[in-house]
């Protein structure tokens, strides 16, 4: 089935120049990228993104890096697209990432790890609309359509 999904590319890998590389990446592994924004968010919309994570002792500590620089958010598309970008992007910790994963090459520790990934359809669901209307992720899913 051919699902949506969210990757965030973070400050870390933004502020080493390599989103082009993850980019072309993931387009090697066969995601269509639908939607692409780079933004910098506030400790505000970085604390609302994570809040599932409200309360853990990681949380302060992520809020200030997610709002530390640019980040690049990508709506993709694939069959499979949850789980297969997962996969792809690799283990949260680097030093646990199997080789040849996106963390594995550029994260360079568990709280800087590079990239975010959707875990759940739910989460894809909330994470997308955070940064695309529904109308955009509805008319650049039907314009890849057309195109192909």
């Amino acid at each position: 089935m051919i699902e949506q999904t969210l990757a965030m590319i973070k400050p870390d890998a933004v502020g080493a120049n390599v989103e082009k590389e993850i980019v072309a990446r993931l387009e090697r592994e066969g995601f269509r990228v639908l939607l692409s924004r780079r933004e910098r968010l506030s400790r505000d919309e970085a604390r609302v993104f994570y809040r599932v994570h409200e309360g853990k002792p990681f949380f302060g500590p992520l809020v200030e890096f997610m709002s530390s620089g640019p980040i690049v958010a990508l709506l993709l598309e694939k069959e499979g697209a949850i789980e297969d970008l997962r996969e792809v992007i690799g283990a949260t910790d680097p030093a646990e990432a199997r080789k040849g994963t996106i963390r594995a090459d550029y994260a360079s520790s568990k709280e800087r790890n590079a990239i975010h990934a959707s875990d759940s359809p739910e989460s894809a669901k909330v994470e997308i609309a955070f940064f695309f209307s529904t109308l955009e992720a509805l008319r650049a899913a039907r314009q890849r359509t057309c195109r192909a």
